[in-house]
């Protein structure tokens, strides 16, 4: 590392200053006589990569999400930076050197899905911190090459992990709002999954987020830069800011006066790279006096670090040459094969969640004709989500059910996405009469609903129509409502059985029909193989496993979307009744759980830092029995109870946090460990699942993180273990 920070620091010397301020934004400029070419740093890569032509699409991240699977988000990592070094090796040797065709990946979003409503929710792991935490360190190093680490001193890409810290709408005032986070809040569900992506993924870039947090612009806070990310975390990559939110800091935030402050507020918190066109204004910035040219350099130092990691500009380390020389040999047909397109069908046969059935699924030969009918039937948008790239090939909900049923399919789009008709000249409704024609005429009818991401996604976006991206309600639109109950009615009066197939990012209000439907299948945006994916879990070729990543509410139950305390929020605090919790999911079988667990490693000490207790954990032991009649995978979550017994006046707790210790403020419980496993019919296994010492902390009011001895309660299903710590 020594080397290569003195590398870079050679380079950047022989600039000059003009030259430096030239690569502290996004679209930096060649420097041709030090041979520093032409460099683009907005790439996207959040399920596949983005924007940048035909690539493999995956299913969007929350759908990924709801797979629970550590080791295939890795594998996914591993292709979608593959892709990206195939795709950049011919366009950059071809003098494309354009935004989304460079190296530097602006993924993954690890923020918390907090409020259903929130229209980025859907690029996000979900509502739990250990969760992102967990999957977000895996998507990095399968990114960055695993070969790399620890030292991470080269790269295949370079990850980004975003929007730090505080970040989940609402969308359309993030250019002005103050998100007020309590110090509780911040250390226990806003910041651990970032500090996981610097501790262990050692991610190589973090991205500041638009709004304030607790008072303090994001990409202009020093508090959050250099001193939580850089002094704290030990982070030594290099920090960009999200795309044109400096400029708010004057515009929208009024905590500078101009574009020239702005600049400098930011470069001085230690934000290095620019994606927007303030830090035209650094020159002006260090004419006044503003900034320093030290603070200019040391910013594009780390630039240039990172670029010579990924082998863009040489270096004088020959290993490291040589092994950024094999990513530069990757060829252009390595990108969207057929085993990246079958890893993109297996991740969206995972992220499939059964929500209901009643024994209508899976669906046998008994059915000689079946009606398709819905505005997510037969369209990409269900498939792609936002942050996508553009596969070679598409299989749709009414594709994959065509393939895979050997007699008729009847079909009719039903009602729009959420207009009232389809023709411009056409009464309301105009649809309806036909959906509930192909619903009488059919021995069974899958009614295809959901949203796609021009109702729900980030503000700005082309097409996003809807309080800038975010959701009104968590009920799904009018004109599906009125479709659904079409097709109900037309399938009661003919005795006919309804299974709903819901394409969306986030939890929908199912209330309505919950008790009226046979079945209901929960697809997400499932990627370039959706349809197929879909068509083998109600065929029933595939057994649904996956898993809710996020609390399915009824509408009308979260608090103001504005307040980012966690009280209410999340199934770790909410206390009220939901449609589905978080980590449900059914499955063609049934299993059944006997635990049991050990203590090693702990030595409890009111001084102890559990950053160093890497050995202690609690190991449960897990023994899953499949009792059903078919074969099926099974998540196995773990979830601990940390104060149970620990009160103020417990005797456990030292004096010295009673006072900052609220009973009432702690999680219900929280997921602190999951794995999958595969069983045949009748087949008994055993999983030991590692806890570790961080997911056994308490967070006081202050937000100190401390060991509360005491008793502890583990949950896997339906049992429950009692370990005293």
């Amino acid at each position: 590392m020594a080397n290569l920070t003195e590398d870079a620091k050679k380079l950047v010397d022989r600039m000059t200053i003009e030259e430096v301020a030239k690569q502290l934004k996004y679209d930096a400029e060649a420097i041709e006589r030090l041979g520093i070419p032409a460099y683009n740093w907005w790439n996207e890569a959040l399920h596949g990569v983005a924007r940048a032509g035909v690539a493999t699409v995956f299913p969007q991240a929350i759908g990924l999400a709801a797979m629970f699977d550590e080791e295939l988000l890795f594998q996914i990592a591993q292709v979608i930076a593959k892709e990206a070094r195939a795709k950049y090796n011919v366009q950059s040797a071809l003098g494309d050197r354009d935004i989304y065709k460079g190296l530097t990946m602006w993924s993954p979003n690890i923020n918390i899905f907090r409020d259903a409503r929130w229209g980025r929710g859907h690029e996000t792991y979900g509502e739990d911190p250990y969760l992102t935490a967990r999957l977000g360190v895996s998507f990095i190093k399968g990114l960055q090459g695993i070969e790399n680490y620890p030292d991470c001193d080269t790269l295949k890409v370079a990850a980004c992990a975003k929007h730090f810290a505080v970040h989940s709408g609402p969308e359309g005032e993030r250019h002005h709002f103050d998100a007020k986070a309590s110090a509780k809040d911040m250390e226990e569900t806003y910041l651990p999954a970032f500090e996981a992506a610097v501790r262990e993924g050692k991610v190589e870039a973090v991205m500041g987020a638009y709004n304030r947090t607790n008072g303090e612009p994001c990409c202009g806070s020093k508090g959050l830069i250099t001193d939580k990310l850089r002094n704290e975390w030990g982070f030594e990559g290099h920090f960009v800011s999200d795309c044109w939110a400096i400029k708010d800091f004057h515009e929208n935030h009024k905590i500078t006066n101009n574009p020239h402050e702005s600049a400098a507020m930011a470069l001085n918190a230690g934000c290095d790279l620019n994606c927007g066109d303030t830090y035209l204004c650094i020159l002006a910035a260090l004419k006044d006096g503003l900034v320093t040219e030290e603070d200019m350099r040391k910013a594009c130092v780390r630039l240039m670090k990172t670029r010579m990691k990924l082998g863009i500009i040489d270096r004088s380390d020959e290993e490291a040459k040589k092994k950024t020389a094999q990513y530069a040999s990757i060829p252009f047909l390595a990108n969207d094969s057929e085993e990246d397109r079958a890893l993109s069908l297996l991740s969206a046969q995972k992220s499939v969640v059964l929500l209901k059935n009643d024994g209508v699924l899976p669906l046998d030969d008994t059915y000689k004709t079946i009606a398709v009918t819905g505005p997510t039937a037969y369209t990409r948008t269900v498939l792609e989500g936002n942050y996508a790239g553009t596969a070679s090939e598409y299989v749709t909900n009414l594709d994959g059910i065509r393939n895979a049923f050997s007699g008729r399919v009847l079909y009719s789009e039903g009602a729009h996405l959420y207009l009232d008709s389809y023709s411009d000249l056409a009464l309301k409704d105009d649809r309806l009469a036909e959906a509930a024609a192909v619903t009488m005429h059919a021995d069974l009818v899958i009614l295809c609903l959901g949203l796609d991401a021009t109702m729900e996604g980030e503000e700005g976006d082309t097409g996003n129509m809807f309080a800038s991206g975010d959701k009104e309600s968590l009920n799904l639109p009018a004109s599906q409502i009125r479709l659904a109950k079409r097709v109900i009615k037309a399938a009661k009066e003919t005795g006919k059985k309804v299974v709903v197939a819901l394409n969306a990012g986030s939890a929908i209000d199912l209330s309505f029909l919950q008790d009226e439907v046979n079945a209901i299948v929960m697809c997400w945006y499932s990627g370039e193989c959706g349809g197929q994916a879909l068509a083998d879990v109600l065929f029933g070729k595939i057994n649904p496993s996956g898993r809710l990543p996020v609390t399915f509410y009824k509408d009308g139950t979260q608090p103001d979307f504005t307040d980012y305390a966690m009280k209410d929020r999340t199934y770790r605090y909410h206390k009220g009744e939901v449609l589905y919790p978080f980590g449900y999911g059914l499955s063609y079988t049934t299993f059944t759980y006997g635990l049991s667990g050990k203590v090693t490693g702990f030595d409890f000490d009111k001084n102890t830092d559990y950053l160093k207790m890497q050995d202690a954990a609690v190991l449960l032991e897990v023994r899953v029995k499949n009792t059903g009649k078919c074969a099926g995978e099974d998540v196995v979550l773990a979830y601990v109870d940390k104060v149970p017994e620990q009160k103020k006046n417990s005797p456990d707790i030292p004096e010295e946090y009673r006072n900052v210790l609220d009973p009432d403020n702690q999680p219900v419980k929280s997921l602190c460990a999951f794995t999958r496993v595969a069983l045949e019919a009748g087949e008994e296994n055993t999983v030991t699942l590692p806890v570790s010492a961080h997911s056994l902390t308490t967070v006081l009011e202050n937000g100190q993180r401390v060991f509360l001895p005491g008793e502890y309660v583990f949950m896997v299903g339906n049992e429950r273990l009692l370990l005293r710590l």
